[in-house]
């Protein structure tokens, strides 16, 4: 093997296979503008009547990513005007200040918090082996590292008792399913990180980021060692989240799309079943390919695309997966389900024979939305039971 062999097979992740394969025309009279100084950015938008200024203004800081939650509204005009088709038309301009750091709370034991792996003991169910159908478990935004709500320790626990309750699940839905395939899809933002904001978050972000991947890692690997004495094929996908970005040059730019501590810690898991024996031969982990942020799998027939869910806007999911489909090279030309996280809060939504699941949260809430508006989060998981395009099961685990 010489040197560029090596280089490339060390180098190498693991892709999902290619799948055989089987859009609203934007508004020209919509525009967005921002604007970033510093600690300061101005936000235009126009559009038809009836556009909710604010909520689009949030969007463009979303498509630039900056967290709404990160910025406040300091400012504000608002004026009409004609659209080119002679329809009344809306322009408003905002002013957002970066939100101040509140000071850090106390840092967590790690040593403590990873006893909880070393003290648990798996509640494992007696396997069918053999079946048509898939047990989809999804999950994302568990944000370890950041101290909003309950913190690295609840969110670790809770994700642990969520994947623990999905694994207990399995042999009630075989009662009505004969399910021999599992597939762990993890959507995003599993690390707080320091990119996402141009390190704005570090002072409620009291883990280093070595210590949140390390959590990520292991919550990982124990969603893999609950569910592989289980089933006959297990799956597990995951895909880059904003917070997980490895690099931003700038605050603006970006390495490479997959470039993301979400799915390197998902690799180095993979990289682990590797060693580990005859026991994990039967699991397969895929993450999205080179500059890529989807990954699509084949779960009985049904074909499951995964993203974050931040290449959208709120509410534009199909708007986003027609405009994707629309390209007969893409895998998201093939995709019956598509599922994402983003945006902390359950929502399902169909059209025609395809189905969109976002998941919530795991972290517990965010302290800025808090308040804001007094909601909290309602964390959790999702568990779907599909094949061949049809997903008759939809279950919140919390």
């Amino acid at each position: 093997m010489n040197k560029s062999e090596l280089l490339n097979d060390l180098l190498a992740t693991p892709t999902a296979p290619a799948l055989a394969g089987r859009q609203a025309d934007p508004d020209k009279d919509f525009t967005r503008q921002i604007e970033v100084t510093g600690d300061a950015a101005e936000v235009t938008v126009r559009g038809p009547e009836g556009t909710d200024p604010e909520s689009t203004a949030a969007d463009v800081l979303r498509a630039h990513q900056l967290d709404p939650a990160e910025w406040e509204i300091t400012g504000f005009r608002s004026s009409e005007w004609t659209m080119a088709n002679g329809e009344p038309g809306v322009s408003a301009r905002f002013s957002f200040g970066r939100r101040k750091a509140d000071a850090v709370a106390e840092r967590p034991d790690l040593d403590e918090l990873l006893r909880a792996f070393d003290t648990y003991t798996p509640s494992r169910a007696v396997t069918e082996a053999g079946g048509e159908w898939t047990y989809v478990v999804a999950l994302g935004d568990m944000q370890f590292g950041k101290l909003d709500g309950d913190g690295p320790e609840g969110t670790l626990r809770r994700a642990m008792k969520c994947i623990d309750k999905a694994a207990n699940l399995l042999p009630e839905y075989r009662k009505r399913f004969r399910i021999g395939h599992v597939h762990i899809a993890w959507l995003g933002d599993h690390v707080e990180g320091f990119q996402s904001q141009g390190g704005a978050n570090v002072w409620r972000t009291p883990l280093t980021l070595t210590e949140q991947i390390r959590l990520t890692r292991r919550v990982m690997a124990h969603g893999v060692m609950e569910f592989a004495p289980q089933v006959d094929r297990l799956t597990v996908a995951a895909v880059p989240g904003n917070h997980g970005e490895a690099v931003r040059p700038g605050g603006k730019g970006v390495t490479r799309y997959d470039d993301s501590h979400d799915t390197d810690a998902l690799v180095a898991v993979g990289e682990a079943l590797a060693i580990a024996g005859e026991e994990y031969t039967h699991v397969e982990v895929y993450v999205p390919d080179t500059d890529e942020l989807t990954v699509v799998v084949d779960c009985s027939g049904t074909v499951v695309a995964h993203a974050h869910g931040h290449q959208w806007r709120a509410g534009r999911h199909f708007e986003w997966w027609r405009g994707q489909a629309f390209n007969k090279a893409s895998a998201m030309h093939t995709a019956d389900l598509l599922l994402a996280g983003h945006l902390h809060h359950e929502f399902i939504d169909t059209d025609g024979p395809r189905t969109f699941v976002q998941v919530p949260a795991m972290e517990s809430e965010s302290t800025w939305w808090r308040h804001r508006t007094g909601t909290v989060g309602a964390p959790g998981l999702m568990v779907m039971v599909t094949r061949d395009g049809q997903v008759p099961v939809k279950e919140v685990v919390r």
